[in-house]
């Protein structure tokens, strides 16, 4: 039986290596996966790519796509083993329900990888209902300048200060969000 994954954590956590091992894993045996990404996120071009200078093509998201019927039908065209998305946060709630539809009635395993929270502590709303509907929940670990575990995610400006107030989505990197410990994030917060 075909399983929804939701593996998450706070920036820098290896998130995109890990979906692209996974999908290496699949390919080395012979087996197809589709990636998808979410197309707010425009840094890697069209390509899931982590920090360590992995990347990999991949299908581009918004809130309008129907991401069950994408999948199905390329299903029907040439058999996919797994489906891997990044940027999970950015999916919608009736799109989490629908990767979920991939899994139970499609039957192909869903690995979704995403930030849990945002700048302020909110959930995202793909995050939330990954949260909630989904088979499996795998915490990957960040770390914290004080060694601690990082599970927030900081907003910054130009000179590094905590930005406390804005949009729930800005895209950015190491230039625009630190990981801290939630004491440090608070800390930070309330300087």
């Amino acid at each position: 039986m075909a399983k929804l994954y939701f593996y998450f954590a706070a920036m820098n956590a290896g998130k995109s290596t890990t979906l692209l091992q996974a999908s290496f894993n699949y390919v080395e045996r012979g087996m197809a996966t589709m990636l998808w990404t979410a197309a707010i996120d425009d840094r890697a071009n069209k390509a899931i790519a982590s920090r360590i200078g992995l990347s990999a093509d991949a299908n581009r998201y918004d809130a309008s796509t129907n991401l069950h019927d994408r999948i199905e039908e390329a299903h029907k065209a040439s058999p996919v083993a797994c489906v891997l998305v990044d940027e999970a946060q950015f999916l919608t709630a009736e799109q989490v329900w629908q990767l979920a539809r991939v899994a139970d009635e499609v039957g192909i395993p869903v690995l979704c990888y995403g930030l849990r929270t945002d700048f302020q502590g909110q959930l995202f709303e793909g995050s939330a209902v990954l949260l909630g509907i989904a088979d499996a929940l795998i915490e990957l670990k960040a770390v914290c300048h004080c060694g601690r575990k990082a599970t927030m995610n900081l907003r910054v400006d130009e000179s590094g200060n905590a930005v406390k107030v804005g949009e729930q989505t800005e895209i950015g990197g190491n230039d625009r969000y630190v990981a801290l410990c939630r004491r440090h994030f608070s800390q930070a917060l309330s300087a």
